[in-house]
């Protein structure tokens, strides 16, 4: 369960934003749709590889 602390005289946009920054970052959403499709293992493994050379090649352009 999220929990926002919210302080006496707050605004409520202010509190929703930050739940849902906190939903977001629980990953609820990502999870839900993983698991509406079953993947093969060789896809995720391909997909994952796939994100790691994209990463690498940024890392190495920034340097």
């Amino acid at each position: 369960m999220i929990v926002i602390p919210i302080k006496e005289g707050e605004n409520i946009e202010r509190a929703l934003k930050k739940f849902k920054r906190k939903f977001e970052k629980t990953g609820v959403v990502k999870e839900l749709r993983s698991r509406q499709a079953f993947a093969k293992p060789s896809v995720t493994k391909r997909q994952q590889k796939l994100k790691a050379i994209y990463i690498q090649q940024l890392q190495q352009q920034e340097d």
